[in-house]
């Protein structure tokens, strides 16, 4: 019943859904392409279905990961969690591949996937649930998706992200969001804290730093050349200048 009902959401907005046989269930139910003006996107995946009773909590619902989390935080699709639980208003879901990036960013296990009874799937929030997760599988394809998601953090469409790996192999994130003066960085040495950062804090050296993060020279060379690349973007916008007299 569970799974009719989110299939049947789905497809009554014209997204195709291709359910997994059982036989074949490894942690994942359905998988889901979403579909614009009748034609199909690059846009998928996957889905566990719950029922409600078994996983209900009082400010929600929780469905254990099990053996599944490496498939689920790792694998090639999201994975999305959703409960059927029609006592409670019907499906609710939460995106188990956000929560399991951010437990390893938090350096925890995630035993449950928490899905919170404002999390809402019906008619009426079907084209704003589809437009937020095609936006996340946007920057999944860019390859920034997993450090928004360990950094807890949403990226905008107009935002530039612009990803770097150290010669430790240690990941960073630059992003610039559109007429703000400052960028933010997420390093992986930071646990993925949002720092704002602005060129004038950059110093080169014998030990180059930004504020009081200490950087290799490849880092710091890598900010600078960022900062350039999106000076243009932190100009302020059109609105925000004051009327001419």
């Amino acid at each position: 019943m569970a799974v009719n009902e989110v299939r049947s959401l789905l497809e009554r907005h014209g997204h195709i859904v291709q359910e997994i046989d059982g036989a074949n269930d490894h942690g994942e139910d359905l998988h889901v392409t979403f579909v614009e003006n009748g034609q199909r996107t690059a846009d998928s995946l996957a889905v566990q279905v719950k029922g409600g009773v078994s996983v209900r909590t009082r400010r929600g619902h929780r469905v254990r990961v099990g053996d599944h989390g490496d498939n689920w935080r790792d694998g090639t699709l999201p994975v999305l969690c959703v409960v059927h639980d029609p006592e409670r208003g019907g499906l609710f879901w939460a995106n188990a591949t956000r929560q399991l990036r951010r437990a390893e960013a938090l350096r925890k296990t995630l035993k449950s996937v928490v899905v919170q009874r404002d999390s809402l799937l019906d008619d009426d929030a079907s084209e704003a649930f589809a437009w937020r997760m095609r936006s996340y599988l946007r920057r999944e394809r860019e390859g920034v998706g997993r450090w928004a998601d360990m950094a807890d953090v949403e990226f905008a469409p107009d935002d530039i992200v612009k990803p770097f790996m150290n010669d430790c192999g240690e990941p960073m994130v630059f992003w610039q969001k559109r007429g703000e003066q400052f960028a933010v960085l997420l390093h992986h040495d930071l646990d993925w804290e949002p720092v704002a950062i602005e060129e004038r804090m950059l110093h080169f050296g014998q030990i180059p730093f930004i504020g009081s993060i200490i950087l290799d020279e490849a880092e710091a060379h890598w900010l600078m050349g960022c900062f350039k690349a999106t000076e243009w973007w932190r100009r302020p916008l059109e609105s925000d200048r004051a009327p001419e007299a």
